[in-house]
């Protein structure tokens, strides 16, 4: 048994995803806007750093290595619970209430 979309022959394309596929960029190089949620949380031995543009429910993940950023994935956050879930990853990894 294989997991959801490891065989790229049958992988379905997440269009949401697509049509947003030059965002990643112009989030990253505006990390400091205020519409912008920011947020570094432990992912096994490394960091990995959320820009989460809640307004359109997009979401770009970093992975910070010693001596680089790599741009590890972004993708449309599409459910209520999930937007709820993330929220609530901002609020504990910044401290928010």
């Amino acid at each position: 048994m294989t997991s959801e979309g490891s065989v790229e022959s049958e992988r379905t394309p997440d269009f949401r995803r697509c049509e947003r596929i030059r965002w990643p960029r112009p989030v990253i190089e505006n990390e400091n806007d205020p519409a912008l949620k920011v947020w570094s949380e432990k992912r096994g031995n490394e960091n990995r750093i959320h820009l989460w543009f809640e307004a359109e429910g997009y979401l770009v993940v970093l992975a910070e290595r010693a001596t680089y950023i790599l741009p590890w994935t972004a993708f449309y956050i599409e459910r209520q619970h999930q937007r709820d879930k993330y929220t609530k990853r901002w609020k504990r990894n910044t401290g928010r209430k």
